[in-house]
């Protein structure tokens, strides 16, 4: 099975113009990916930020595969539909791992216009634990009862894996795919980036401490209490933390918005 879909748009482009909801999009999902670049949250020319762009179409944003990160531009990001296909000519492919695992999503959770997906080396480290996961730390700690698992089935190519992903996930917005990587999927790039970061953060820590020695346990009305005051839940904050970054972007000159 060939890991690109094909190139070729099933639309007539000219039914489907860039908007210009769909041109902040870009902008925006253009910037994430620089963020990641910078955060070193990359694997080569793999991995995927998805990005619903707003409007009645079931439209979505995603890297054109065989470019890295830092070459991400709001011009070069492919438009597709929900079965992966162009909606308007591009030189570029898609990947099909990539998008059997966001369609998927992005098709059956509600509210689920953003989905980040990572192959950090703390990530999917905590992603081979038994254990999974630790709640034994401050990050972790906030992610108490909110982390769902799926059973790794070998590179996401094929469709029938689908339901029994969207089964394992249920409503959770930060997911640990076994043996594999971690995902978070928010309503938009921002609430879908504060998962992520709070996810990657607490596998550093758990990493970390675990080779540093025993990890002093958290009670679990402390962690209660972190959950009730996790700042991932909070809009404001993650809308706040991703300007941050985008400014980040704007003094260095990053050209993700060409």
């Amino acid at each position: 099975m060939s890991l690109l879909m094909e190139e070729k748009p099933r639309h007539d482009s000219a039914a489907l113009p860039i908007t210009d909801a769909e041109a902040q999009a870009r902008v925006q999902l253009a910037a994430c990916y620089r963020v990641f670049d910078l955060l070193g949250w990359t694997e080569s020319i793999f991995n995927h930020i998805t990005l619903r762009v707003p409007g009645p179409q079931r439209v979505f944003l995603i890297n054109p595969f065989g470019l890295q990160y830092h070459e991400v531009t709001a011009s070069n990001l492919v438009a597709v539909d929900i079965d992966g296909h162009p909606v308007r000519p591009t030189p570029h492919p898609v990947n099909r791992a990539g998008f059997v695992t966001h369609s998927a999503i992005h098709g059956h959770v509600d509210g689920a216009h953003c989905v980040m997906h990572t192959h950090t080396t703390s990530g999917m480290a905590v992603a081979c634990l038994e254990q999974g996961l630790s709640h034994d730390n401050f990050y972790g700690a906030q992610l108490t009862g909110s982390v769902a698992y799926h059973e790794f089935e070998g590179i996401t190519v094929n469709l029938e894996e689908r339901q029994r992903m969207l089964a394992s996930i249920g409503d959770r917005r930060a997911v640990i795919l076994r043996n594999h990587g971690l995902l978070s999927i928010g309503g938009d790039i921002a609430e879908a980036f504060m998962w992520l970061w709070t996810l990657q953060r607490a596998c550093d820590v758990q990493i970390a401490s675990a080779a540093a020695g025993a990890v002093h346990p958290l009670s679990d009305t402390v962690r209660a209490q972190c959950v009730r005051e996790a700042g991932p839940r909070e809009p404001a904050v993650g809308k706040a933390v991703f300007a941050a970054w985008m400014r980040r972007l704007d003094a260095a000159g990053s050209n993700y918005a060409d």
